[in-house]
């Protein structure tokens, strides 16, 4: 499909939407539905919501930010950034066992984050839990392996700050880093970059600039589908399988996410898991879709073309 990333999926429009606040799925309304709570109660465009965390970290309203990452983390679990951003909110209200889970969480997801590892470390310490010192060793570990790297000055920084926490060095190295997020426009730009390192073939710098944009906006169903497919061009059908799925919870009816999946699962032999992606695609798209018609090509060639 590298010959028809129809308009970037049109994310360009579409992503600057989600960041003023649209969303893909209904909430409760107003009231008076005469729905059940189960059915009526609200629900949250977790893009939307990401968005909304980062101005409040940003204007250190850290009640506000917790709230709107736990709508983030409630309707996507397995994001990241999510989790390891609702941790740098609970860390700032001093909330330290809630940024312990939180930040534990990130490192499920993301187990090479050093700034969930510092943050993590941090709560640890602050709380007199032994188990800081885990953190400080990953962290004096990644150190010795950087040497002079890119990362150096920020590894340092999160091993003054667990130290410190832990009440082996002066107070002050346990300030957070500036919370400093690009906009939308930012987001947007590293997008249509990543698009176009893709048809060009360039998939580990698509995936950096995917990562850029996911920083800005958070689990945005474009930007996890477009990953889960960089990964598969990059034979990493497992991890791949991860982002679609991801892009699919947060999104069920999302045509791309379902398209890729059903590849993905051609490629891997599976011809009756993509005739369900394509019969869901058939339903989503009443009266044909390009989406559908590409799988439905894939799956009568047994291979990809």
């Amino acid at each position: 499909m590298s010959k028809r990333f129809r308009t970037a999926m049109a994310l360009g429009a579409l992503i600057s939407a989600t960041a003023a606040g649209a969303a893909w799925s209904a909430g409760g309304g107003g009231g008076g539905g005469g729905e059940m709570p189960s059915v009526s109660a609200p629900t949250y465009d977790p893009a939307a919501e990401y968005v909304k965390g980062v101005q409040a970290l940003n204007q250190k309203d850290y009640k506000a930010a917790a709230r709107a990452l736990t709508h983030v983390t409630d309707s996507a679990p397995t994001n990241a950034e999510a989790w390891r951003l609702l941790g740098a909110a609970k860390t700032g209200a001093e909330d330290w066992k809630g940024a312990r889970r939180a930040y534990e969480k990130a490192i499920r997801y993301e187990p090479e984050s050093l700034e969930a590892h510092r943050g993590l470390g941090v709560a640890l310490g602050s709380l007199k839990d032994a188990k800081a010192q885990g953190e400080l060793d990953w962290l004096k570990a990644k150190g010795q392996t950087c040497g002079t790297c890119v990362d150096a000055a920020a590894i340092q920084a999160a091993t003054s700050a667990v130290q410190a926490a832990m009440g082996a060095a002066p107070a002050a190295a346990l300030s957070q880093p500036p919370m400093l997020f690009a906009g939308p426009q930012a987001g947007d730009a590293a997008y249509v970059q990543a698009v176009s390192l893709i048809n060009d073939k360039r998939y580990d710098d698509a995936l950096a600039e995917l990562a850029k944009a996911r920083e800005s906006f958070g689990p945005h169903p474009d930007i996890l589908t477009y990953q889960g497919y960089a990964w598969r061009k990059k034979g990493a059908f497992d991890r791949a399988e991860t982002y679609y799925r991801q892009a699919l919870a947060i999104a069920p009816e999302h045509r791309g996410a379902t398209e890729y999946y059903g590849e993905l699962k051609v490629e891997r032999g599976d011809l009756a898991g993509a005739r369900v992606m394509l019969a869901r695609l058939d339903r989503i798209c009443a009266y044909g879709c390009a989406e559908a018609e590409e799988l439905r090509r894939w799956i009568d060639a047994g291979r990809e073309p």
